[in-house]
């Protein structure tokens, strides 16, 4: 039993003694400890401000400024588009001043487009690339268009890469079908026939339903003939 006791005494003892080296450390640092408090507390308040007063409001604004830009872009007026009418910025814009927002990224996808369309490339894949969206069919458009553009400069390996990048999207049954289709035609070009092949035949078997499906025995046959010779 006084074992047990004296184990029991060193035992609070110990806790005594680094409780009292604490409250040591406490009072030798404390202007220390209150500054890095202080600091910690600017700082978090700060980030909420800057949230709510500055990003939030900015975001707002953006969103608000693409609505104009945006009919421009389905009208297919796509420098009103891209550089505004003189009343209502154009995506160039929004890109620039509202850098970091949801719109500003969004606005990237659309000038991507609209200078592939108006035949500007290198522009086209300069915003395209840039572009860093989460919305599943965005993206698969924006790898689609990327890899237009490129095919368009004749770089098919690319075209094709990205063409395959846009296909990763499963659940787009719409875009993933026709991506797959010039990723076929692409490898034709290359002579790549075996990979057109497949592409092909994934067309067949995984998308049956669409549009792209219904002529693909053609593309197949004429690819199996090519291989033959």
């Amino acid at each position: 039993m006084s074992n047990k006791k004296n184990v029991e005494i060193e035992g609070l003892e110990n806790v005594e003694e680094a409780l009292s080296r604490t409250e040591k450390f406490i009072e030798e640092n404390q202007k220390i400890i209150l500054m890095v408090v202080a600091a910690i507390a600017i700082i978090v308040l700060g980030y909420f401000g800057y949230v709510n007063y500055i990003f939030k409001p900015k975001v707002e604004e953006a969103a608000a400024s693409m609505y104009q830009a945006e009919r421009y872009f389905e009208q297919d007026s796509l420098k009103l588009a891209l550089y505004g009418d003189g009343n209502n910025f154009g995506f160039l814009y929004i890109i620039d001043e509202y850098s970091g927002t949801p719109s500003a990224n969004l606005a990237k996808y659309y000038a991507g487009v609209s200078y592939l369309h108006l035949g500007d490339y290198d522009k086209a894949i300069d915003f395209l690339l840039d572009y860093n969206g989460k919305d599943l069919l965005i993206k698969t458009l924006a790898l689609s268009a990327l890899g237009d553009a490129y095919a368009q400069k004749g770089n098919l390996e690319k075209a094709a890469k990205y063409y395959l990048e846009a296909a990763e999207n499963k659940a787009d049954k719409f875009n993933v079908p026709l991506c797959l289709l010039k990723a076929g035609a692409a490898f034709e070009e290359l002579n790549k026939y075996e990979k057109a092949l497949k592409v092909y035949r994934q067309i067949e078997t995984e998308y049956s339903d669409s549009r792209e499906a219904r002529g693909i025995e053609k593309y197949i046959a004429r690819v199996e003939g090519l291989l033959k010779k």
